[in-house]
């Protein structure tokens, strides 16, 4: 890998590091910006996803989610235990169970989302220029392009 990136051209290199760096940051920001703040970033990570893509599996949110089954299991329990998610039998197989939003959960990650999405408009907002807004959505088209080539 070491040598992949001395092929790299030095603004590559350097767009490449700023770029992770900053969104880093931004993400810490914006999740701070969250109305979750007695969710972990796990927890909070999975009402999110479940609000926008719907009910899944326990092995599916770890899948998605990038972690071990047993870890979402636990993350699964705990929103379990603060009644914002449920367990109901998959329609298709009923073996296996879906995990849902309770109206609680739901209610809870969208208010999370506008949270964070007001925090970010303001920032923006106060932070920036016109132009320079211009500016961020215009990157974002580019950063785009490498996530939907």
């Amino acid at each position: 890998m070491s040598d992949d990136i001395e092929e790299l051209s030095p603004s590559a290199a350097r767009a490449a590091r700023d770029v992770r760096v900053v969104l880093g940051r931004l993400r810490r920001r914006v999740r701070d910006a969250s109305e979750a703040d007695d969710l972990t970033p796990s927890q909070a990570s999975v009402l999110a996803r479940l609000s926008k893509d719907g009910p899944a599996s326990t092995s599916d949110l770890a899948s998605v989610e990038g972690v071990r089954p047993q870890s979402m299991a636990a993350t699964v329990a705990a929103l379990g235990r603060l009644g914002l998610i449920e367990r109901r039998p998959d329609p298709e197989d009923g073996r296996r169970l879906h995990v849902i939003l309770t109206v609680a959960g739901r209610e809870r990650a969208e208010g999370d989302r506008q949270a964070r999405q007001e925090w970010l408009a303001r920032a923006l907002q106060e932070g920036c220029t016109e132009r320079e807004r211009r500016t961020v959505v215009e990157a974002m088209a580019v950063l785009e392009k490498l996530i939907h080539p």
